[in-house]
């Protein structure tokens, strides 16, 4: 994060001091990294996990999540997921090389010919 100090304001560099100064007080209150480290891997262990167990994500460390039969398929759906393969579905008449199968962002190749005037179908792949 880097401010220019000299391109602020009075009323900016006030602002920023006081939000400084909150922040300082809201670090100064907590406890030490190393005591809240060393509470949680002693409470893990007395239950009987390690902190590994309880926060690497994965579903056969959380154990009880798969004796519930929740599944992944039943869950919301998750920022990289995996979906099949796709057979490409447009290719850019330029450059054979480049194709899209429609899912995701729009390639630029397209996007700049469909602001030309051409559509979508124009580019799609005949088999």
């Amino acid at each position: 994060m880097a401010i220019n100090l000299n391109t602020l304001s009075q009323k900016e560099l006030d602002s920023l001091i006081s939000q400084a100064k909150k922040r300082k007080t809201t670090l100064k209150k907590r406890k030490p990294l190393a005591t809240v480290r060393a509470k949680l891997t002693a409470t893990a262990k007395a239950e009987g996990y390690t902190i590994a167990e309880l926060f690497s994500g994965s579903a056969a460390s959380r154990g009880a999540s798969a004796g519930t039969g929740a599944t992944r398929a039943a869950s919301p759906a998750r920022k990289g997921r995996k979906l099949g393969k796709v057979a490409p579905k447009y290719r850019n008449p330029d450059n054979a090389s480049e194709t899209w199968t429609g899912r995701g962002k729009q390639p630029r190749w397209m996007a700049e010919m469909v602001k030309g005037g051409k559509t979508a179908e124009d580019f799609l792949i005949k088999e």
